[in-house]
């Protein structure tokens, strides 16, 4: 078992495991659902507020399997996420219109997911070099392009992405249905007592990461006090984490792979049920099966 952390040419592969990434997952979700189209539709059809666990499982299942599962993993959470995706899709004449299938939504989606996890990798293990962080960016487009986003679609560099991501911070608008749904997401009323618990600190982490744009449209009153504690917190934790043996940092990745492998051992022929966005490496490229039948 290797222990503590090793430095060395960095792949998706080697940064999706790591658990502490799980601290970025609200900031990620808070940015996703600013874009008003995506608000509106998880709004509309998730389960924040009766399963609030259910979306970040899922999610997470879907990253995991598509940066280090085999290819039946890749092949079940794929027609999952397709298959949760399809009533996803805004009425006649509704507005905003949204679809979950829609590939801007989905390369917004994949962006935040992005963004999200390497700034906080790096906040925690240092800077990638410019090879390995220019591999990293590419292989994350594949969050996106194994459901409906075109390949073209994903900036081609990190400074055009930079350029892209400048742009949507900009026309983002934190509406009724963000606060809703981050209200629910925050609180989680309904999660295990243990979650609950640790919701206030959640909540700080997020608002700490969020860029500071979005912070008092959703609620959070922060000032540079309170940005000096964040900064001693991550400071504080990102030693110790780094120790932490290999095994024990990517604890999660192998509780949610198995979790999908036993699965599909109880329902053979049946995809692992999954209600979320994103997807990776060995998944198909192939559209015929994007609307799967419920």
């Amino acid at each position: 078992m290797s222990t503590g952390y090793s430095p060395g040419m960095r792949s998706l592969a080697d940064i999706a495991p790591e658990g502490i990434l799980l601290a970025g997952a609200g900031r990620a979700i808070l940015l996703q659902i600013a874009d008003p189209a995506v608000g509106r539709g998880v709004a509309a059809h998730s389960h924040f507020v009766a399963h609030p666990m259910r979306r970040l499982t899922a999610t997470l299942s879907y990253i995991y399997a598509l940066s280090n599962g085999d290819a039946e993993d890749v092949a079940a959470v794929r027609r999952a996420v397709n298959r949760a995706h399809a009533p996803v899709r805004s009425a006649p004449g509704e507005t905003p219109a949204y679809d979950a299938f829609d590939p801007e939504s989905q390369l917004w989606v994949t962006a935040t997911l992005y963004d999200s996890a390497v700034s906080l990798w790096e906040r925690v293990f240092g800077a990638l070099g410019d090879a390995e962080a220019e591999r990293v960016y590419r292989e994350y487009a594949v969050l996106g392009t194994t459901l409906q986003m075109p390949e073209g679609s994903w900036p081609a560099t990190r400074a055009d992405f930079a350029v892209y991501w400048a742009d949507r911070l900009e026309r983002l608008e934190v509406g009724r249905d963000a606060r809703r749904v981050s209200d629910a997401l925050l609180t989680a009323r309904n999660a295990p007592a243990p979650v609950r618990a640790a919701m206030p600190l959640v909540r700080f982490v997020t608002a700490g990461l969020l860029p500071d744009r979005l912070r008092a449209p959703y609620g959070f009153q922060w000032t540079d006090r309170r940005q000096r504690r964040f900064d001693r917190l991550i400071d504080g934790i990102a030693p110790v984490y780094r120790a932490l043996p290999t095994a024990v940092r990517q604890l999660p990745e192998r509780r949610y792979l198995a979790g999908l492998r036993r699965d599909r051992e109880w329902r053979p022929g049946h995809a692992a049920r999954a209600t979320a966005p994103t997807s990776g490496p060995h998944a198909a490229r192939s559209r015929s099966d994007a609307r799967t039948p419920r």
